[in-house]
């Protein structure tokens, strides 16, 4: 049975997000405030995290960061706020999925399940390549010696152009594998970030990448180097 941590502060969602989640075999904890939620994610192991962004005392971004120094659990956040900004921040700091209220039910449980089948996806192998390796069932990643700090995105993503070498991935590829989402609410410029910020960590010269290498109008690919 997977655990899910809900944080959220309307009582109706709570109560139908409740029952709905027990009906799918979900067992879910429930935190209504961003220090509450910090306080139980620290006593307890979930597979999945909910989190609302706008809270009395806070937002949930602040403990997606938190949870972000020692977990790449995936993270979807809850809000009432579609603006492109917001999206940004929100996969940048290392959500996984955004939804924004109102939603429908069938939408989040969809959401749900992929995001758990694709965490069991990446956590049953090792991958070696280009100077870096990805010990996936611990969700670590070594350039050479050094541990480096990923986002769960852009883990996923790594992972990903890694178990595709010298392949091309088109954009909706990579959204259809990492977020069931088809480009409808992480465009262009989202993926961009992603794949800007990943270069950052796995090039050796960022601004002349030889491993992570955009093809003209098709996407991207894991280039193979020696």
């Amino acid at each position: 049975m997977s655990k899910i941590l809900l944080l959220e502060d309307d009582l109706s969602l709570i109560n139908g997000l409740s029952f709905a989640f027990f009906k799918q075999g979900y067992e879910l904890e429930v935190a209504r405030t961003v220090r509450e939620a910090e306080a139980v994610w620290a006593d307890g192991r979930y597979d999945l995290l909910i989190l609302d962004v706008s809270l009395p005392d806070g937002s949930g971004f602040e403990v997606c960061k938190i949870v972000r120094q020692t977990s790449k659990v995936p993270i979807i956040f809850l809000t009432a706020s579609d603006e492109e900004v917001s999206i940004i921040m929100g996969l940048d700091i290392g959500g996984d999925d955004y939804i924004t209220k109102p939603f429908k039910l069938g939408v989040l449980l969809s959401r749900i399940n992929a995001l758990l089948r694709r965490s069991k996806d990446f956590a049953n192998t090792e991958l070696c390549s280009n100077g870096l390796r990805v010990e996936m069932v611990k969700g670590l990643v070594y350039k050479g010696d050094t541990l480096l700090d990923l986002t769960a995105g852009e883990y996923r993503l790594l992972c990903l152009l890694m178990q595709n070498p010298n392949v091309v991935l088109s954009k909706e590829q990579i959204l259809d594998k990492l977020w069931d989402c088809q480009g409808n609410y992480i465009d262009n410029n989202t993926l961009s970030v992603y794949i800007r910020r990943l270069r950052e960590k796995v090039e050796n010269d960022p601004g002349r990448p030889q491993k992570i290498v955009t093809v003209w109008r098709m996407g991207y690919k894991w280039n193979v180097v020696g």
